[in-house]
């Protein structure tokens, strides 16, 4: 009798595990046959299954058109549910801004349909993908089950590509990790930034080949005739206020590496560096200094040092 009773507790708990893992996505339409699932702002948790990403998803009269598909095998089937229950239409493709696990280890969930990214992001999730993945279990634990790299089966270049009556513009760009995909959609104005956007969260640079490069990106995609910008992370604006806080964000981190680097600081000044007062309301900005020192601050010392041998 003992063994049943302690089988049937083992299996509510095992019952209420699976429940307490469920990712309710709550899509928001922020446009004309437009849906956002908008991420929380924090780091990576086990409470919050790394549901960090703004995702979202066009219903075109051809069918769906996703964008990025989330943190894990879990969030990318639970998207497939809240967009069917949403549009009541088929997905037909998958477009991937960039290789970050928390934009596409949803990607399983897609097998069934192209999943489309630039020839770099591909190159990059073959590379480091399955390293993201281990860290990532390490960071959200059970959220991750069963989750694994599926890497994009089409590439994209930049240019137009009409899905049923929508549009889309995609354009080839770097900033954030050598090789990110942004969408304008010019049916509804909608442009899709991707990471190369962070508003009211501090920007991550693991991968950036240089915040001067994402700078031009910047200004390429504000100088875009958007109504509505969607960043990776933080909320939709209709004005360039998020543009306006990125270009100043990354202005004052690059004069601080190469004015730290000019004083020969070390990283352990560096990254007690005072943050800014204007900032006090960007999420993770202390964190994010601190990795982007360690990410960025070698190539400004390395800028500093003179040739012994000329």
């Amino acid at each position: 009798m003992l063994r049943f009773v302690m089988l049937g507790l083992a299996l509510l708990v095992a019952v209420d595990t699976q429940a307490d893992l469920a990712y309710k996505l709550q899509p928001r339409q922020v446009a004309q046959d437009t849906w956002l699932l908008e991420g929380a702002t924090d780091n990576f948790s086990a409470r919050n299954g790394g549901d960090i990403v703004n995702v979202a998803f066009i219903a075109t009269s051809a069918g769906v058109v996703v964008i990025d598909s989330g943190p894990s095998r879990r969030y990318g089937e639970a998207l497939r549910q809240a967009i069917e229950a949403t549009t009541g239409q088929p997905v037909v493709l998958l477009l991937l801004t960039h290789h970050h696990p928390d934009h596409v280890l949803g990607n399983q969930a897609f097998a069934d349909v192209p999943i489309a990214a630039l020839t770099g992001t591909r190159e990059l999730l073959a590379e480091q993908g399955d390293a993201m993945a281990e860290n990532m279990y390490r960071m959200v634990g059970d959220w991750m089950r069963g989750t694994e790299v599926r890497l994009p089966d089409e590439t994209v270049e930049e240019g137009e590509r009409q899905v049923g009556n929508h549009r889309l513009r995609l354009l080839a760009l770097r900033g954030h990790t050598g090789a990110d995909l942004a969408i304008l959609d010019e049916t509804t104005g909608v442009l899709f930034a991707g990471d190369l956007l962070f508003h009211q969260r501090a920007l991550t640079t693991p991968h950036s080949p240089g915040l001067d490069v994402w700078l031009a990106d910047l200004e390429r995609l504000q100088a875009l005739p958007w109504k509505l910008v969607v960043p990776g992370h933080g909320p939709v604006a209709s004005d360039p206020a998020p543009f306006e806080q990125m270009r100043d964000y990354l202005g004052w981190l690059d004069g601080l590496l190469r004015d730290s680097a000019a004083q020969g600081a070390d990283m352990t000044e560096v990254i007690r560096a005072p943050i800014p007062e204007r900032f006090a309301g960007v999420e993770l900005s202390r964190y994010e200094l601190i990795r982007t020192v360690s990410h960025l601050y070698p190539r400004y010392e390395q800028e500093r040092l003179s040739r012994v041998d000329r």
